[in-house]
């Protein structure tokens, strides 16, 4: 039994006239693409209804067909990254998965068949994301739900033929996944992108790159180069961490052609709850925009209620294109509604125009000597003086204060950071308790295996030069 996703894929690549293809130029007609799925499909016909299977993601061309095959075969797809064997390990283990799909190949990796699940019965994807605990999550993503999403992104985004689509992003990420099946539907030329760097994005984008998708940390990496020779580029899709007023600002400063659409959501909620239009970034600089078709939200307080008008309060999401739930996990699952609304763990509050404005994230909030301090409003404040690129606080537990505020600031090219200097304009401009109390100037913010940054990689970096008795720079 297939899905609506399979159909939906099938459809396009059976009908597009636009080959698929890699950052060095390597590319596979649509048709081509099928023929490797129902191959695949055949292969894998001895499975049963619904059983997962792993499927390796490279950023390639394959990729698209390794899915395709797995749902025409009846299966449900895991995508893994291929070159990460321990993460894949215990994805298997979490799965009871029996098989590998790496391109045109079949793994056997046990011999069991995974246990028959109800909850996997109209499922098309099962994306592993980071828990809290560290434990990953096993988000179950249904044919149908996903489908009817990529149907309102289509209406929202209007990708067409016309249009050269780059995808940075790993398709184990549902960002990239859901951007790259939208461009094979729109009958676009999809560059899947394996590896990022900003020179060869930057390649790719004065070749005739129209559309781009990449996490705000990629693109303040491209503007970090310099001038951006991009004359085709029309429209920017970013999400999955914020973009912030301060970048969005420097990115249509930097391309001025250029609608950037900033889009929040999560994996659970089917991604791309909220959106900030190109036309709306001057008034809702700063916020994530409006709910998007089908999307509804409260703002709920510790005691699960709705906050008052104009309080901060935990973003709540009610969506039909949600998940379906957290794998052989039924308990987490009803832990994270609140009466039909998912909760994101962000803070939020509504302003007056109607638009959201997310203010930190519950678990990332810093108690330092009794004062409650969302590091998302020291990122943004560090992020505006003139001679920072980037910047990311976190807590690190300290003896005197009990979590003591941390950042790590990215210089723009030429400039010379001090941190004793930048605490000091901090201090001018936010009350004494919020002004970090130890700044490192690096290079690059820390990233996780998504390529959003990490607040986590903060304290590490601060670990590192306490061990080395170094200074706070």
């Amino acid at each position: 039994m297939t899905g609506a996703l399979s159909d939906y894929l099938e459809e396009a690549l059976g009908r597009s006239e636009a080959p698929v293809e890699d950052d060095l130029g390597a590319a596979v007609s649509a048709q081509g693409l099928l023929a490797q799925a129902r191959t695949t499909a055949r292969d894998l016909s001895g499975i049963s209804p619904s059983e997962p299977v792993l499927t390796a993601i490279a950023n390639a061309p394959a990729d698209l067909a390794a899915l395709l095959g797995v749902w025409l075969a009846g299966g449900v797809a895991v995508p893994v990254p291929a070159k990460a064997p321990f993460a894949s390990d215990a994805i298997r283990q979490a799965t009871g998965a029996r098989l590998r799909v790496d391109g045109g190949r079949i793994e056997r990796i046990a011999t069991a068949a995974p246990p028959a699940r109800d909850s996997l019965r109209s499922a098309a994807l099962v994306i592993f994301t980071s828990g809290s605990t560290g434990k990953p999550k096993g988000v179950v993503i249904g044919h149908e739900r996903m489908a009817g999403k990529l149907a309102v992104l289509d209406r929202l985004l209007r990708l067409g033929r016309q249009d050269r689509i780059a995808v940075p992003l790993r398709l184990t990420f549902i960002f990239g996944l859901w951007v790259s099946l939208l461009a094979v539907r729109s009958g676009a030329r999809l560059t899947l992108v394996a590896k990022f760097t900003p020179a060869d994005l930057s390649k790719t984008l004065a070749q005739g790159g129209t559309v781009l998708a990449a996490v705000p940390t990629m693109l303040r990496s491209l503007l970090a180069g310099g001038a951006i020779a991009a004359p085709g580029l029309r429209v920017i899709l970013t999400g999955g961490e914020s973009l912030g007023a301060a970048l969005g600002g420097s990115l249509r400063a930097a391309l001025p052609q250029t609608g950037v659409y900033d889009l929040y959501g999560l994996t659970e909620t089917g991604s791309c709850d909220f959106c900030l239009p190109p036309a709306e970034h001057d008034d809702g600089a700063g916020t994530i925009g409006r709910p998007t078709e089908g999307v509804a939200f409260r703002l709920l307080g510790e005691d699960g209620l709705p906050v008052p008008s104009g309080a901060e309060g935990e973003l709540a999401v009610a969506t039909p294109f949600g998940m379906l739930g957290y794998l052989d996990d039924p308990g987490l699952t009803a832990a994270s509604f609140s009466d039909g609304y998912l909760r994101t763990g962000d803070l939020a509050r509504l302003r007056p125009d109607g638009r959201v404005e997310i203010v930190g994230r519950l678990k990332d909030i810093v108690a330092r000597a009794g004062n409650k301090i969302a590091p998302a409003e020291i990122d943004a404040l560090l992020s505006s003086h003139p001679d920072v690129a980037a910047a990311l606080c976190a807590g690190v537990p300290d003896p005197r204060l009990g979590e003591a505020i941390h950042a790590v600031v990215v210089p723009k090219a030429n400039a010379v950071l001090d941190p004793e200097g930048l605490r000091r304009w901090a201090a001018e401009r936010i009350e004494r308790y919020k002004v970090p109390d130890a700044i490192y100037v690096r290079d690059a913010l820390p990233l996780g295996d998504t390529g959003k940054v990490r607040r986590a990689g903060v304290a590490d970096i601060a670990r590192a030069v306490r061990s080395t008795a170094g200074p706070k720079s």
